[in-house]
């Protein structure tokens, strides 16, 4: 790419980050021909929908501000001739192209571009960095920008750096990188509408297949939407699963999340709930259950997990989908630990077990060795399995922080994840949600899926921001 291409620095400010339900606030564009501006252009646009109390503090534009404003459908001819035959660029072009092309869309308007993403050049360019954001880059090459996070004060800006970048990189080292930042186009199957692919957001979420009647075919999460959808339905392999379900793909949705940890509970959540064709592991909660080492003669109980008080859980060993999961596992560990298989209750039989005739038991069914002693090796065998103590004093709201783009409501501060106890209660994204979900309610049953998941959470992430609903509290675990 050289400087006699036609270039549109191109800047949104929406109010949010959903092209399919959010809508534009403000566009602004600087038309640049032969390395030489041409126009500045800008507009506030009426929404038709209220701006939340974040996105105005973060970009100054309030719902009073563009109550006056024209429709996009107002300016869309505007827009669209001044786009028309230049290169888009914008720093995350895959946000703003999307939301024009879902805007002129609504208007039976074709719009597609070439499109150029700053982000991508600026981490193609300056790979020893670790921020590309707008701020980050302003910062690192001394530009200024007289009104930062409105539209047209960042497409200004975008064309400082453009410059900026063609004075001091090395021209060959320039078109390589700008190559490289172009988005691509990628092909899904014929019966998705055009332009989806685009729509994709890169952040994390959960998104759902669906096929001819609205039947439900999968469920997925991914850190990055896009890639993860694309990676299913972009030109699968012949014979593979993926394309026998991109074959029956009619229609897709998704819910963007905070981070990974939102992306898992709600997948949880939904497969369980909704029960899609191609999941595997969609088996009731109803099934899990657990063993309980309750009994004076040794015997092991295996109890259902939704039966039991989120106090007994303390006492509990272990969390299986199935009573058969359950067996075996005691099953083995009985026959590593030589335990009775008679004694545990996993036998029946007169006089001695088999284990004992064989030399594999330790004789507690014929009282050769003391079911005291029989027990507390039972408890150090099973020691392993104890479910986990609760890290927290109560029920908590823990924060994971969004990792992208604003969410699909405009927050941009995260989520929070209630929790009690290793129930998940549902997440908020606003302090009436959070007040919802603090007040006192029954108990969900016990989900093996969401202990796991946090278990490794917890794990892979030893510092947590979490709120003790209780007191209002702020502090970290360590």
């Amino acid at each position: 790419m050289d400087a006699a291409d036609t270039l549109a620095f191109v800047d949104l400010e929406t109010t949010g980050g959903n092209a399919a339900y959010d809508r534009i606030t403000e566009i602004g564009i600087v038309r640049v021909q032969n390395g030489v501006l041409l126009e500045e252009w800008s507009s506030l646009v009426n929404p038709e929908c209220p701006i939340s109390p974040y996105i105005e503090a973060f970009t100054g534009i309030s719902s009073e501000m563009v109550a006056d404003a024209p429709l996009f459908a107002d300016v869309a001819a505007a827009v669209f001739e001044k786009l028309r035959g230049a290169v888009f660029i914008a720093h995350n072009a895959r946000f703003d192209h999307s939301f024009l092309r879902t805007e002129f869309r609504k208007l039976g308007m074709a719009y597609a571009a070439d499109a150029l993403c700053t982000v991508k050049l600026s981490r193609r360019l300056f790979p020893e960095h670790a921020r590309h954001n707008l701020d980050a880059v302003i910062e690192r090459h001394g530009l200024q920008c007289s009104a930062r996070h409105r539209a047209l004060g960042d497409a200004r800006v975008l064309w400082d750096l453009w410059s900026k970048l063609q004075r001091d990189i090395p021209s060959d080292v320039f078109a390589a990188a700008a190559a490289h930042a172009a988005l691509s186009h990628p092909k899904l199957p014929a019966q998705l509408p055009a332009g989806l692919a685009d729509e994709l957001p890169e952040s994390p979420g959960v998104y759902r297949f669906f096929g001819e009647a609205g039947e439900l075919l999968y469920i997925g999460r991914s850190n990055s939407l896009r890639a993860k959808i694309l990676s299913q339905l972009a030109e699968p392999r012949v014979g593979s699963r993926e394309q026998k379900l991109a074959a029956q793909v009619q229609r897709i949705d998704w819910r963007q999340t905070a981070g990974e940890l939102g992306a898992m509970l709600l997948e949880s959540e939904w497969v369980k709930s909704q029960q899609p064709r191609y999941n595997r592991h969609t088996r009731s909660n109803l099934e899990s259950v657990t063993l309980r080492h309750a009994d004076p003669s040794g015997r092991v109980r295996i109890q259902r997990l939704d039966m039991l008080e989120p106090e007994e859980l303390a006492e509990s060993f272990g969390v299986f989908h199935s009573e058969k999961d359950a067996r075996k596992a005691l099953t083995d560990i009985a026959r590593a630990s030589q335990l009775c298989l008679k004694v545990l209750g996993l036998e029946e039989s007169e006089g001695s077990c088999f284990a004992l005739q064989v030399g594999r038991c330790r004789g507690a069914c014929v009282g050769k060795e003391p079911l005291i002693l029989h027990a507390m090796r039972l408890k150090l065998a099973l020691s392993a399995l104890k479910i986990k103590s609760w890290p927290f004093p109560g029920r908590i709201a823990l924060r994971e922080r969004a990792t992208g783009a604003f969410l699909p409501d405009g927050t941009r501060g995260g989520e929070f994840h209630v929790l009690d106890r290793w129930m998940y209660l549902g997440s908020a994204r606003s302090e009436e949600e959070l007040a919802s979900l603090s007040m006192p309610r029954a108990y969900p049953a016990f989900d093996v899926d969401v202990y796991k998941i946090l278990q490794r959470y917890f794990s892979n992430h030893p510092n947590l921001d979490w709120h003790d609903l209780r007191t209002h509290k702020t502090a970290a675990v360590h």
